[in-house]
This record gives C-alpha cells, structure tokens and sequence, in this order.
C-alpha cells in the first residue's frame, strides 16, 4: 500500500508535466528569483535591505493584493539594462518549459521601469531576445502583453503607450496585447475606457484583470466598457449567477492563478477554491501561475496543487490544458497543431 502512494505522485506529476500547455497569465517581473534578484543588485551595484536571498523569500508572508505590490515593485527595482530584463525572461522561460509549456503570453508593466529612468527600448530589447532565443532553438512560442498599471492615472497610460509606439514594428512578432493590472480596489476598468477604445483602434488583443479583489460588475465591465477578450483572474465572477452563465455562454476565457489566490487570500484554503466547479460549469478556465516566484509554484506547481486539493481528474487536467490552447492569441493554424499535439500525447500516456 504504501509502495502504491509513493507512485502515485510522481505519476500525477509526470503527467501533468508532459501536457502540452499555454501559460496565459504570468507577469515576467513577478518571476524574479530572490536568487536572481540578489545577483542583479549585486550586478547592478545596489544594496537592498536583506542581508540574504532566506531573508528576503521569508518576506513572503502577504496579507492582500497590496502588500504583494509593495514587495513585488521593490523587487523589480533590480531591473535596470537590457541584459538584466533577458537574464529574467531566459529564466523563466526554461522553467516554463520544463513544465510543458508551449506557448507563453506574457505581462509585462513598463512603468514600473520607466518611472525609475529605465529606456523603454531596453525593457523591449532584453525579453525580446530571450523571447526569440527560446523560439529559434526549442520551439515555445511566445507574445508579449503590455499592461498598464491601474493604480497610476490613465493620462499616464496614454504616456507609456505613445512611448511604446515606435517600437512596435520592431517587436511585431512579439508585442501583440494590452492588458492591466495592480491594485484592483478603487480602480475600476471604467477608469482606462479611452486608452483601451485607443489600443482596439490599433489592433492590440484585450485583456485585463478583474473578479480577483474586485467584485463580479468590474468583470462585467472589462467586457462590456474595454472590450477584452480574456478575464485575468474573474474567479469573483460565480457570486453572480447571470454573469457567469454569460461566460459560459460566450466562452469567455478565465485565467485563474490558484497558488496566487491561495498566498494573496483571495481563498484560505485551496480546497475551497471555485476553479473546479467553474470548469465543470462549462466556464473556459485555465490554470496559470501569475507571479510564481512569490507565490510558491509555476504552472505545472498550479495544476499539481489544484488537482490534489480539488479531485480534478485526469481528463479534467487535459481540459484545463486543451482550454489554455484554445484561449490564446495564436492563429488558429497554431491552435489546431498544438491540440493535435495535445491528443498525441494523451494517447502515449493513456
């Protein structure tokens, strides 16, 4: 009996591992190893206020969305060249695809950078090139979401979008979406109804968060007031019943982060967690990872978890990945090989 539980977890493992899979919701800052952190300051010949990379991963205890912010900003302090910006996006990306993804969408918030006096040019150039690394030799794919930081005022995001723009040619493989992010209470997604009206002018794909801290009617209006595509987070959504079946109804994707929700206190225990029963209430959830290296896990952590502490089968898991697939921004050409993939690698391990 007991020989049988050691093998069951690093069956589930292995199997989540080996699932071809998008990564839809993960901001690139948040990424940032205390590791890495204290090796850019060092690089970059700036002192921080931990005597140790145990110091600063013990600081990790958050109370809410904001105090996660706090932290979360300071670290990314360390970011001031392009080569510090591909050191980042390297590392992430070679974990990412050690846990079987892809294909990756990736946030990133260039006014947390250009407010310090980083080049817009050199936020762009450093992840492009990892970006482009990692296309060339193993073939995960990858875009970039531009997102603007809610909590600053939308003349402000007006301000880093008119930066962003002589770029964008540059980058066009690339940089393909809009997204925002923040603080979520007392910055509703009315607040940026121009700049996204601009950004869908230009051809961006929408996104942005709502439904995590916020209550349901700001997911209502991400939809109905900026147009997105894609929910980030909108696990907020099932305390609104005509809401949700709208989701359903309109295939709405959801990108849920359950490790974050977990640390950030969104839920107190995974158990209690909606995911599964918004999957298996038709919404096109996915399982994404947000700002892993805060919050314990990246995305094959999040389908781990989410499956030991919610029963999710293993077909239910080949649906959260096959749904991941089907929410991103790639051409439908991509989707479809990518979903072949999937059912090939399904098959092998059936």
């Amino acid at each position: 009996m007991n020989d049988n539980a050691i093998s069951i977890a690093p069956s589930l493992d292995q199997f989540i591992r080996k699932l071809p899979k998008a990564e839809l919701h993960l901001h690139i800052e948040g990424t940032l190893e205390p590791e890495l952190i204290f090796r850019l300051a060092e690089r970059n010949r700036m002192a921080l206020p931990y005597p140790s990379v145990q110091a600063l991963r013990d600081a990790y205890l958050f109370e809410d969305l904001q105090s996660f912010l706090d932290l979360y900003y300071a670290g990314a302090g360390v970011l001031l060249a392009e080569q510090d910006f591909y050191d980042m996006t390297a590392a992430y990306m070679r974990r990412a695809q050690a846990d079987g993804v892809v294909h990756a969408e990736i946030m990133f918030d260039p006014q947390t950078h250009t407010e310090r006096g980083v080049p817009m040019a050199a936020v762009f150039a450093g992840m492009a090139r990892a970006l482009r690394e990692a296309r060339d030799q193993s073939g995960m794919t990858s875009y970039l979401i531009l997102s603007f930081l809610r909590h600053l005022s939308e003349e402000q995001a007006f301000a880093c979008l008119d930066a962003a723009l002589p770029l964008r040619e540059q980058y066009s493989d690339l940089w393909i979406g809009i997204g925002l992010d923040s603080a979520e209470r007392g910055n509703p997604p009315a607040k940026f109804a121009r700049i996204y009206r601009r950004c869908r002018e230009l051809g961006f794909r929408l996104v942005a968060h709502a439904g995590e801290e916020g209550p349901p009617s700001y997911v209502a209006d991400a939809l109905d007031l900026l147009h997105v595509e894609r929910i980030d987070h909108g696990v907020r959504s099932e305390e609104d019943p005509a809401l949700l079946q709208r989701l359903v109804a309109d295939r709405i994707p959801l990108t849920v982060c359950p490790m974050s929700n977990l640390k950030l206190r969104v839920v107190r225990d995974l158990r209690q967690h909606n995911l599964a029963r918004l999957l298996r209430q038709g919404a096109m959830v996915t399982v994404n990872s947000d700002d892993p290296a805060y919050f314990g896990g990246y995305v094959a952590d999040n389908y781990l978890a989410s499956a030991q502490t919610m029963d999710l089968s293993r077909e239910e898991l080949a649906q959260l990945a096959r749904n991941s697939i089907l929410a991103s921004f790639l051409p439908r050409v991509r989707k479809r090989e990518l979903l072949q993939h999937l059912d090939g690698c399904l098959a092998t391990m059936a």
